[in-house]
């Protein structure tokens, strides 16, 4: 694995606080209608797309996740005003306006998507993977699911056939302790969600999902050994997300208390910690950082709101594969 360097750190600050002030923005917009529909925030889990960026080669491996889509495309290269301009119903979005806050997708990053089915993104990652690997490609699948959609059936039958074909496939629970209000605990006899893959001789692990340095190194295992050919490995990233499953939960299932306890493992506080502890930067350069990123996302703000939302045009092109569009006359005829 790469080393963890002065630089990276920096880099991880300026990504991790970009990520977090642009879900804040999208709370900002959705609070003023001007984003609609659906709205689940990353705020907490920053560690994960900062710790696999880290390790995965950008130019080959692929990541699938699941709604809370937003942070993991930037992590990938995508530009954060197409992704605000999706969220506001933009045709210069990442899908012309027409797929909204849960299913950004970014082929040229190799981001692939953005699923709003529980768990639907599990078997479309491994198929991901058997076309990698049917075609004799190098890019490892980075395949992203919650604890709840972990209860999935179609997870067991996926990891049987990813471990069967040896399938260059990293599964990884995105595991913040609740399926959307109801807790691990409420949900399984087994708490440890990692173990659900030994039962197929899955490589699994429990990570530490606060911090990004034990995610690259984990994640860098998992990545060089489905890229030797060894198959799949299962993670169990630990984090926490700090807002509600999405905009409209009034969070009736946890105490502020646990929230306050956790934001003392906050990801970004423990990157700053380190930058300030080792002299990578002075508070001074962090507060500029800062500064920078509001401007930063101020602008793409304004590349949203300025936009135009997609003509019907758009719609029938992106979303019809055939273009004389025969059910027209069906409906006219009837």
């Amino acid at each position: 694995m790469k080393k963890v360097t002065k630089k990276t750190y920096l880099q991880w600050y300026r990504d991790m606080v970009f990520w977090r002030r642009f879900e804040d923005k999208c709370r900002s917009l959705y609070l003023k209608q001007k984003i609609r529909g659906f709205l689940h925030l990353y705020n907490g889990q920053e560690a994960l797309p900062a710790g696999f960026v880290h390790a995965m080669n950008l130019e080959t491996d692929k990541v699938i996740t699941a709604y809370r889509c937003h942070v993991w495309p930037m992590a990938m290269g995508t530009d954060p005003k197409r992704i605000l301009a999706e969220l506001c119903g933009k045709e210069t979005g990442t899908s012309f306006g027409l797929g909204g806050s849960m299913h950004i997708f970014d082929k040229e990053h190799n981001f692939y998507g953005g699923h709003g089915i529980v768990g639907g993104q599990i078997p479309l990652g491994a198929g991901i993977a058997f076309g990698e690997k049917y075609n004799g490609g190098k890019g490892v699948v980075i395949c992203l699911f919650g604890d709840g959609a972990a209860r999935q059936g179609v997870l067991h039958e996926t990891f049987n056939m990813a471990m069967n074909w040896k399938l260059p496939v990293v599964f990884v629970c995105e595991n913040n302790g609740y399926a959307m209000g109801t807790s691990v605990e409420r949900t399984s006899n087994q708490h440890d969600i990692y173990k659900l893959g030994l039962g197929y001789d899955m490589p699994s692990f429990p990570v530490d999902g606060m911090d990004p340095v034990k995610v690259a190194e984990a994640a860098y295992e998992a990545i060089e050994r489905a890229r030797k050919g060894d198959g799949p490995t299962f993670l169990d990233i630990r984090t926490y997300r700090y807002r509600g499953h999405s905009m409209s939960d009034a969070e009736p299932y946890r105490t502020k208390e646990e929230v306050e306890a956790h934001k003392h493992e906050d990801p970004i506080l423990l990157v700053q910690h380190t930058i300030l502890k080792n002299n990578y930067a002075t508070q001074k350069e962090l507060d500029k950082i800062v500064e920078e990123i509001k401007a930063e996302i101020e602008e793409c703000e304004k590349f949203a709101e300025e936009s135009a939302v997609p003509s019907s045009d758009i719609v029938y092109k992106y979303t019809y594969a055939q273009q004389d569009y025969p059910f027209l006359d069906q409906i006219e005829n009837n």
